[in-house]
């Protein structure tokens, strides 16, 4: 099966059972889903999430649970701005007054309490959290279809960052075990933390390692401009 015809299904079904919440529509969004919540205190009983220091998280919705809980916990949140425009935005949890980490974590006022940083001043990342569409049980993940959770990977292996442990959080309805293809560039995950339990994928495909230039077009560096930035940055080195 292809994977728009999965992406289709799964938002299909979350509104057929009506499992998912605002912001509506669900299609063409990583879904919020009911269970966020739970999905979000699972991981944070991993132990790889207490002992980590600096969290990387995207900004949507359905992963705002899990962002509140790491400047709750005293971590560091990392988040990619929308459509990595300007790259990262770094919150530390000395920066949001008590009780204001839900705001604070929330896509709206991230730049409020946050800071957008350069790529030489991204903190080592200690573990990642990605949203996703669907998911199979081996550690195949399928986002929006618009690559950036790929993208973002792919740029912390190329400043070399470390491999750290990936996860995401997703509603039970959205594993799948339909067969679909993977990409070299196509982030795996290591973990799937749902409503109910947490799956370890042991997954058999490995990550991307870096960006892989010859597919980036010169259009792409230009609606990224932190594409042109590490370009610039490896040229300058070499």
């Amino acid at each position: 099966m292809d994977k728009q015809a999965v992406r289709e299904k799964i938002w299909t079904q979350l509104e057929k059972e009506k499992l998912g919440r605002f912001p509506f529509p669900l299609k063409n969004r990583i879904p919020n889903f009911k269970g966020a919540e739970q999905a979000a205190k699972i991981v944070a009983s991993m132990p790889e999430y207490k002992s980590a220091k600096v969290v990387k998280v995207n900004p949507d919705a359905p992963q705002l649970p899990i962002r509140t809980k790491v400047l709750i916990d005293g971590k560091t949140l990392l988040m990619p701005t929308p459509r990595l425009k300007s790259g990262f935005i770094m919150v530390k949890p000395e920066w949001v007054p008590k009780g204001e980490e839900r705001k604070a974590a929330s896509l709206k006022h991230m730049n409020t309490f946050g800071k957008e940083i350069s790529l030489d001043q991204l903190p080592t990342i200690d573990f990642i959290v990605v949203g996703s569409v669907a998911v199979h049980r081996d550690g195949r993940r399928i986002g929006k279809g618009e690559g950036y959770a790929d993208r973002e990977y792919a740029i912390i292996r190329e400043l070399g960052q470390p491999s750290v442990p990936v996860v995401t959080t997703v509603h039970s309805i959205q594993l799948v075990e339909d067969d679909f293809p993977i990409d070299p560039y196509d982030l795996t995950v290591d973990w799937i933390a749902t409503e109910k339990e947490l799956i370890k994928t042991n997954t058999p495909y490995s990550k991307p390692e870096g960006i892989i230039w010859e597919q980036v077009s010169e259009e792409e560096k230009e609606q990224m401009p932190v594409l042109k930035e590490i370009w610039a940055m490896l040229y300058k080195r070499s």
